[in-house]
């Protein structure tokens, strides 16, 4: 049966766009503090339509409800990006799927419900991931007990909502890729690719064998390559910043400190008896939660806790510990369990359910009672750990052996727990420690705030170069893309030198900035570039190369005549070299490298006959294919066909991917998340 705590639990992420309405509206009590001054706020568009920050805020908080804590600048762009897709998929998928006639009828989605036809989302709702069953049992259930419940129908309806969209995104991909096909040529080139393998001799004159001032590329050249190809300089604009940081790190004589106080401590804390007493007052100290073994112990700790000593003081890893043990149990490394999970209001059950289990078969009182997914199963956990086991488990299961029945109320839940089998008797050890890290004094964090200070307001005043030769300082550069969360080259969250970067005029000084690990960060805006595209100015030394390459290749070809290959390598210049066992569908030629141009050429051309010159990535070649290998084992038409029309298909699987490109996505959220 599936409760409706239990799907709470699953669809967290659904739940939160239940109670996002009520969020909304106590922040827009508070528009006016926030700046929004009566107005719900543009942050970017899909498609030409604006999207507005009430609306990204419901899809934000949605995703972020299933990924957990974000703490980390990328796990911060994953869930923008995932925000994004969201949306995308509200104002570009589903009313695209809608003028295709894409849609999931009432009649689709009750079949979609009982199972008759497979839906993903159902089956994470409702399904086992354990025996891979699908339960219309179980959704029947949950709707039976959310009656009058107009959070729970919400919820419902939003898994339905997402059910359907997931069905209609799927005929989508079905409909693109069975547009897909192989056609004959294809199949005809497949074949011959995979049943021929290739030997032959070659001619290679690099494009450094003429001098660059030998050729003139003109700026009206460089213009109209420019105009021609001017997709290919497509940019995301960006803004520049040269910054210098101040890092607060202990200094030689905070370290002796921390060391003097640490062994202070742990003088102390060898002598005391109560280590409970003394972990509670002393914030540098704690008592484990878990029991572990000596095997999970370092070398050297498990040496002295197993002899009953203390262990330490040691310097490890930039922190001076100590331990002790607090007390010591022998139990098996290993349980095998199961269990019956209840409503922590079933008391009188659970008590009723422990005395028939001791004697009873606990896998179908599992089966009828138990509310978790390994009900299936008969309540079957499989083998743990003592080690790994919380402290209520551990202390419930402390001297039990196989047969045993426990009761343990936890949380929301009673759960009734049958030893099945243990392994073998070992010590473990609960442990107390005292650390104390090598971290920066006071007066240092002073020191380093104050240098840090003193630069950013001299920077104001003098200018940001002019202090930082002044002060002797090492500044760094760094390009902030429209739309990125943090500063590349800085340690730690730098998103509010992003902030900062994105309200800036070319010229502005930073006020002393604080990151979260102690670093401080001045920075001075260099330089914005809102282009789509990188001007002709920034490319035309790339541009120049190509068309030197493109006039080397005219002058080069030209010499390249003859009506052998000897007679070619002597007007090149060059000499005569062999390839050998080159298959087509092959990426690398031995001995040449990745040269696509020269690979079709190979397969392409008829045995003995001299090719014209190719241009290859790095220098004109002209061949000869001597011989040609089949295939001791050949590749069948019709196996090259399934082949081909598989990689079709696949191809067209990325239909996705394009029509979120030609949404034309505008993100301008930095400031608000």
């Amino acid at each position: 049966m599936v409760s409706l705590n239990t799907l709470r639990t699953k669809f967290g992420i659904l739940l939160s766009v239940v109670i996002a309405g009520a969020l909304l509206a106590f922040i827009f009590s508070l528009k006016t503090e926030m700046g929004f001054s009566g107005n719900d706020p543009e942050v970017g568009s899909i498609a030409g339509e604006d999207i507005h920050y009430s609306e990204f805020l419901a899809a934000y908080d949605d995703v972020k409800a299933q990924m957990g804590e974000v703490s980390t600048d990328e796990q911060t762009q994953q869930l923008l990006t995932s925000t994004w897709q969201t949306l995308i998929s509200n104002h570009v998928f589903t009313p695209g799927f809608e003028k295709l006639g894409l849609t999931v009828g009432e009649a689709e989605h009750k079949a979609m419900v009982r199972g008759e036809r497979a839906s993903n989302v159902f089956m994470s709702a409702f399904g086992n991931p354990q025996t891979g069953e699908y339960s219309t049992e179980a959704i029947t259930a949950f709707l039976s007990q959310v009656e009058g419940n107009p959070q729970a129908q919400r919820l419902w309806s939003l898994i339905s909502k997402q059910a359907d969209l997931d069905r209609a995104m799927m005929k989508y991909q079905a409909l693109v890729q069975k547009g897909a096909y192989a056609n004959a040529l294809e199949i005809e080139r497949g074949v011959k690719a995979a049943n021929n393998t290739y030997n032959g001799r070659y001619v290679i004159s690099r494009y450094n064998t003429v001098a660059d001032s030998l050729v003139t590329v003109s700026d009206s050249e460089i213009q109209a390559y420019y105009k021609a190809n001017k997709a290919q300089y497509k940019q995301t604009p960006y803004r520049t910043i040269s910054f210098v940081e101040y890092e607060v790190v202990a200094t030689e004589e905070d370290k002796a400190a921390v060391a003097a106080e640490a062994k202070a401590a742990a003088d102390e804390f060898a002598a005391v008896e109560d280590l409970k007493g003394f972990s509670r007052e002393n914030r540098h100290a704690s008592i484990a939660q878990n029991y572990i073994t000596a095997a999970q112990m370092s070398a050297d700790e498990s040496a002295a806790l197993t002899k009953g000593k203390m262990f330490g003081p040691a310097l490890v890893a930039n922190e001076w510990i100590a331990s002790r043990v607090v007390e010591v149990r022998n139990v098996p490394e290993k349980y095998t369990l199961s269990h019956i999970v209840l409503n922590y209001t079933d008391t009188e059950l659970a008590d009723s359910l422990v005395t028939v289990a001791k004697k009873g078969d606990f896998a179908a009182l599992a089966a009828q009672h138990s509310l978790a997914e390994t009900a299936a199963e008969g309540g079957k956990i499989g083998e743990i750990t003592y080690s790994s086991l919380a402290p209520e488990f551990a202390d419930a299961l402390n001297g039990k052996k196989k047969g045993d029945v426990v009761k343990i109320a936890m949380g929301n839940v009673i759960q009734i727990i049958k030893v099945e089998a243990t392994s073998a008797i070992q010590k473990h050890y609960k442990v107390a420690s005292l650390t104390y890290p090598e971290v920066a004094s006071q007066q240092t964090q002073r020191n380093v705030h104050n240098a840090a200070s003193l630069f950013a307001v001299n920077a104001k005043n003098d200018g940001f170069d002019a202090t930082v030769t002044a002060q002797a300082q090492s500044s760094r550069t760094a390009t902030i893309e429209k739309a990125a969360r943090s500063v590349r080259g800085i340690d730690g969250h730098s998103l509010e030198v992003v902030f900062w970067a994105n309200k800036a005029e070319v010229g502005d000084v930073s006020e002393l900035i604080k990151l979260d690990n102690n670093h401080y960060v001045i920075a001075t805006l260099t330089a914005i570039n809102d282009n789509e595209y990188r001007t002709v100015n920034e490319v035309a030394a790339q541009i120049k190369n190509t068309l030197l390459r493109e006039k080397k290749f005219e002058q080069i070809a030209a010499k390249m005549s003859g009506a052998t290959l000897e007679e070619v390598a002597t007007a090149a210049g060059s000499d005569v070299k062999t390839f050998e066992n080159v298959k087509y569908d092959a990426y690398y030629i031995p001995g040449v490298g990745v040269e696509p141009r020269v690979l079709g050429a190979i397969a392409s051309l008829e045995p003995g006959k001299i090719s014209a010159p190719i241009k290859g990535a790095s220098g004109v070649y002209v061949l000869v294919t001597d011989t040609v290998t089949p295939a001791e084992e050949a590749q069948t038409v019709e196996a090259e066909k399934v082949k081909a029309q598989a990689t079709a298909e696949q191809s067209a699987g990325r239909a996705f991917y394009a029509v979120q490109e030609l949404a034309e996505v505008e993100d301008n959220t930095v400031g608000y998340f």
